[in-house]
């Protein structure tokens, strides 16, 4: 369906273009260069007021919904996508704690978060439990009025520089069905520390480190949600983040298609613009229909994450899944419509190519989507 935006988030639109463009999109080439956090961008989120959108108002947040949530993200991403990573992380953190925490534990983190102050990490995947999570080994054993983890994460999005994680250890190896539980893990816990940063071929104003827990001991009420209930805890949570992910994907094959259109009107090959060749005019076509599928697609999806629609998990696997494969196919036509100087750094379009790539993998790879995809077209209907 055709995905209809108010007057006041086009308006959003335009303000977090502006943002973007002035403010990020100077810096971006330097930050991937680095490869490290992307500091100065991060500040500028949080003066902007970007650094957590959708945290509800009596949270101290801005309240923003889904659709409008993504709006800010596809556009950051257009010309940063590793700042985009600020917000998505962050989404990992708190949607968690709104659908599966108490009141206490909303209390005590979101106003933090939304006021720029704190930085939520998702810890997840296991170097041997990336796509099956359920075969975690990191382990929580309960000690009285506290829990003691031990285990090492894996592929943690700014480990080292979140304040806050939700940590996924197994509590209960003896029961296949309720074996894995959430939990609220700060940084300066005893007993926490981290891995050296990840080399990464994109995002690499975003650090990524394995998160080590050796005897860390937190108390009790640091469990998220229901004991035992930390796997449907962890899916009930990407139903809605992924959407950010589609977001981000979009954005990423906005901003190569944007470069790409510019290029080609300027540049001349046999007396005339390359724009002026139709075989180009079918590549930025074909590119165009795919972004605003991708696009349609994703505020589809964030449509049903505001309702919490029972089709939510098709809808959020499949804008993931659409969306970075588009993000994927748009940066590498935008390289070659670039030619050589697609394959150069004078030109963002190879940085948005290595970017794009991790779309399809992080929050669930895109066969896994498939996977979940195709479940929900047999349980239809029953």
């Amino acid at each position: 369906m055709s995905f209809h935006i108010s007057e006041d988030q086009e308006l959003l639109r335009d303000f977090v273009r502006e943002f973007a463009t002035s403010t990020l999109q100077p810096n971006a080439a330097a930050v991937d260069e680095k490869g490290e956090f992307a500091q100065i961008q991060y500040e500028a989120l949080i003066e902007a007021g970007f650094a957590a959108p959708g945290i509800p108002e009596e949270y101290g947040g801005d309240g923003l919904d889904a659709v409008s949530a993504a709006i800010v993200i596809e556009e950051i991403a257009r010309v940063c996508a590793s700042s985009s990573i600020v917000l998505s992380s962050n989404k990992l953190g708190m949607t968690p704690l709104l659908h599966y925490g108490t009141e206490e534990q909303r209390q005590r983190y979101l106003p933090e978060v939304a006021r720029g102050e704190a930085l939520f990490g998702y810890a997840l995947s296991e170097s041997e439990a990336g796509s099956d999570p359920g075969g975690m080994t990191c382990r929580a054993q309960q000690d009285g009025g506290h829990y003691v983890l031990d285990g090492v994460k894996a592929w943690v999005t700014s480990a080292g520089v979140a304040k806050y994680f939700i940590v996924f250890a197994n509590t209960d190896p003896e029961d296949p069905r309720h074996r894995i539980s959430a939990f609220m893990v700060h940084a300066d816990d005893p007993g926490v520390s981290y891995g050296a940063p990840e080399h990464k071929m994109g995002m690499r104003g975003s650090v990524t480190r394995e998160m080590i827990l050796d005897n860390c001991r937190i108390p009790a009420d640091r469990l998220v949600g229901k004991r035992g209930h930390g796997l449907g805890l962890a899916l009930g949570t990407l139903d809605h983040t992924r959407i950010s992910i589609a977001a981000q994907a979009v954005g990423i094959a906005q901003g190569a298609l944007d470069v790409a259109v510019g290029y080609v009107q300027e540049r001349k090959q046999f007396d005339q613009p390359l724009a002026a060749f139709q075989g180009v005019q079918f590549m930025l076509a074909d590119m165009a229909m795919r972004t605003e599928a991708a696009r349609q697609m994703t505020y589809a999806a964030a449509d049903r994450s505001i309702r919490k629609a029972g089709d939510l998990t098709f809808f959020g696997a499949a804008a993931k899944c659409l969306a970075s494969d588009t993000a994927m196919a748009v940066t590498t036509d935008a390289v070659q419509l670039l030619g050589g100087m697609g394959y150069s750094k004078d030109f963002p379009v190879e940085r948005m190519m290595r970017d794009a790539k991790v779309t399809q993998i992080y929050e669930g790879t895109n066969q896994i989507q498939r996977i979940v995809i195709a479940r929900q077209l047999f349980t239809r209907g029953k």
